[in-house]
């Protein structure tokens, strides 16, 4: 029986989509259109949806590829976007690598060279992919059309400022864009979005043609970066002849690109067979489609069983001592929060075996070189990195000593990055990312036990030979293998339902503050209970390193400040003289 498949390719100057029909092994083209751009990072999902909307509805599978679809929550996402707009569909979601490695090399083994309005190389032998490239249009992109007419504009610029030169070049890209100066170059420039600006590359690349030989420059650098990143890859994956296949709308619409990376890449890999693509992205999507084995989820909530889990957790249960907290007066309010910080000490109290192993693990790791992670989502995430970024300041340490990695990255420092805790391949990526290695150990932050984040971050560094522990405020959790000491406080029940920044979150703080400051204290970072190693900033720790030094050297305030003065403030100097 033939089945009916949609395959889409998506970027930042349009949404290509193809309809095939399924018959034994070959795939034949009913009907394929254009439509408006569709980068997942730049476009609103109620954008997406509309564009979705105005392709074909009926069909039995959908391979659905767009660019700054990356990671595992954005394919989720997209798969759920997809699934309101075709429920009955067998559903794959990836990015536009996917779909291009697929139409340049089906299951072979080489190179694409994806240049569109962003550009990616992507090789693959074997089960293995490599990758260079394709970061986004802020910090890569390099050799897309984005790039391309950025340089362009800068160019327009810069030999105006240095030459008064430039004019006719000038006036082709104004005639392009309807205005009159380079003052609204600049404005126009300035409020602009991606695809506004790479969508003067033809213009750039007409001018090319036409023998500008300083805009040819431009082109010709925007191959270059692509033919090293070709080189990068295929040294990675050890291929010494590779294919090399080219795809995207640079390529396609530009003959001049295409003979200017052939220039490049022979200099950079001169074995390698260069050939234009002979099925387009959308196809390769639905290839992509027509492999899928059963069909993938359409909705990212959790399993019944982690959703059980979580729900058992101490810290979602209902306090009986709070139920009517919105009636209670200001006074008995902060009464009822006194009373239940007993619960802190209590949960620290029953840890203190497991507190003081931590201590020791993380001494010998630091001493032997290694640096201490701290990993958490939300609110444990935050109180990892707030701990961590203290420590050299009061300590002395190396800023790399002490690391907080928060799911989401530093946006979730200050407000909520909404799933980026149900992520685990991305807790797996920071860890990756990082470099963490066998010398290290890593601390996982949760609350409940469970976030994603954090357990896969500690899979990863297990697997990579680390020390683990974890950090919980739920004894009643699933246990997990990926640790070497596991630390649950029971805190239990939150005032407010739910909200573990309250005692489980002080109880974190607690629990850091004692790991991180027993591990310096063995460390030798201190004398007594005074800070030797402190970085003196302002002069409030001045006027500390000065009573700090006249104690413990058994001298007056004014000797105390010429010997700080004599070793830059230097307290550990100072009173070993």
């Amino acid at each position: 029986m033939s089945e009916r498949i949609l395959g889409v390719e998506g970027g930042g100057t349009k949404t290509a989509w193809v309809l095939v029909e399924r018959d034994a092994d070959s795939l034949r083209i009913i009907d394929q259109g254009n439509l408006p751009p569709s980068n997942f990072r730049l476009v609103s999902p109620e954008r997406l949806r509309a564009i979705f909307e105005q392709m074909p509805p009926e069909t039995d599978r959908l391979g659905m590829f767009l660019a700054g679809c990356a990671t595992e929550e954005d394919r989720n996402l997209l798969r759920t976007l997809c699934g309101q707009v075709w429920p009955n569909a067998r559903i794959i979601a990836g990015s536009d690598r996917d779909s291009g490695l697929a139409a340049a090399l089906g299951r072979g083994d080489g190179i694409a060279v994806n240049a569109g309005t962003g550009a990616s190389v992507t090789g693959r032998r074997g089960d293995r992919v490599e990758k260079a490239g394709g970061w986004g249009h802020i910090l890569g992109d390099a050799g897309g059309g984005y790039f391309i007419s950025l340089q362009a504009l800068r160019f327009i610029l810069r030999e105006y400022d240095l030459h008064r030169g430039e004019a006719q070049f000038t006036a082709t890209i104004l005639r392009a864009l309807g205005l009159n100066s380079r003052d609204e170059l600049v404005r126009w420039a300035q409020t602009a979005d991606k695809m506004d600006v790479a969508g003067l590359a033809p213009v750039v690349f007409e001018c090319a043609i036409n023998g500008d030989e300083s805009v040819m420059k431009i082109v010709e650098e925007g191959a270059g970066v692509l033919s090293e990143y070709t080189a990068a890859v295929a040294t990675r994956l050890g291929l010494l002849a590779p294919k090399v296949i080219l795809l995207g709308g640079l390529f396609q619409r530009d003959g001049v690109y295409v003979h200017a990376f052939r220039r490049k890449i022979k200099k950079n890999l001169s074995d390698a067979r260069v050939s234009m693509s002979e099925q387009s992205l959308e196809l390769g999507a639905a290839w992509l489609a027509s492999q899928m084995e059963e069909r993938a989820p359409v909705t990212i909530p959790a399993t019944e069983a982690e959703t059980a889990n979580l729900a058992r957790a101490s810290t979602e249960q209902r306090n009986p001592r709070s139920e009517t907290l919105e009636k209670l007066s200001a006074p008995e309010l902060v009464e009822l929060f006194v009373q239940e910080e007993s619960f802190v000490q209590e949960a620290l109290r029953k840890e203190t075996a497991s507190l003081g192993r931590a201590i020791e693990m993380v001494t010998k790791s630091l001493r032997q070189g290694g640096r201490l992670f701290y990993v958490g989502a939300g609110t444990s995430g935050r109180l990892g990195v707030l701990d961590a970024s203290e420590i050299p300041p009061t300590f002395g340490a190396r800023p790399d000593k002490v690391q907080g990695i928060i799911a989401g990255g530093v946006t979730a420092l200050s407000r909520s990055v909404e799933g980026a805790e149900d992520e685990r391949g991305s807790g797996a990526l920071a860890i990756e990312e990082r470099g963490v290695g066998n010398a290290d150990i890593v601390c996982g932050i949760t609350a409940s036990g469970r976030a994603p984040f954090v357990l896969g971050a500690l899979g990863e560094a297990k697997k990579r030979g680390a020390r683990t522990i974890l950090l919980t405020c739920n004894p009643e959790r699933d246990r997990f293998e990926g640790s070497d000491l596991e630390i649950d406080l029971p805190t239990g029940p939150e005032l407010l339902t739910g909200s573990t920044r309250l005692k489980a979150g002080t109880a974190t703080k607690v629990a850091l503050n004692v790991i991180s400051t027993g591990a310096m204290v063995a460390l030798g970072k201190v004398r007594g209970n005074l800070m030797i190693d402190l970085t003196i900033s302002n002069t409030k720790l001045r006027d500390r390193a000065v009573r700090l030094v006249a104690v413990l050297a058994k001298c007056d305030s004014n000797e105390a400040a010429q010997r700080l003065e004599l070793h830059g403030w230097n307290v550990r100097a100072a009173l070993e003289e």
